[in-house]
């Protein structure tokens, strides 16, 4: 689960190891070329494409955070399947509920994914760092 908080972190620009180095890997240029398409694609759209540009406008730098963002938003649960249809069988996902409940999900075969945990791709990421660097205490 973490390493698709990771992906979620790379994906939406906001991977901390990268960015507080001062680097652009080659990742990053790759992702940022793909938004840009996408970019132009849904802002030069006939359907809906002065509000899109309206919410993708102020981006100098190209970074297309926003942009990121709703794609992620968008796709997450397709990237949680394709990571976790085929884990094995001893591998268990929970979500934790806003009531604090915790609900499975089933892995064999895709069956009972009900949703993303969305409490692993929202936690910041150092968080994450620091739960990693607890367990290994």
């Amino acid at each position: 689960a973490r390493s698709f908080a990771d992906i979620g972190d790379i994906i939406r620009g906001r991977d901390l190891y990268r960015r507080d180095k001062g680097e652009e890997t080659k990742l990053e240029k790759n992702l940022k070329t793909i938004f840009e398409k996408i970019h132009d694609d849904v802002t030069n759209g006939k359907t809906n494409g002065q509000a899109l540009q309206k919410r993708y406008k102020g981006d100098e730098d190209k970074n297309f955070f926003q942009l990121r963002e709703d794609w992620w938003e968008a796709n997450r649960e397709t990237i949680w399947r394709a990571l976790t249809c085929h884990a094995p069988n001893s591998a268990h996902y929970t979500k934790s509920g806003a009531d604090g409940s915790i609900t499975e999900s089933t892995m064999g075969q895709c069956r009972n994914i009900t949703g993303v945990p969305t409490n692993f791709d929202y936690v910041p990421q150092y968080l994450r760092w620091f739960e990693e660097w607890a367990e290994d205490l």
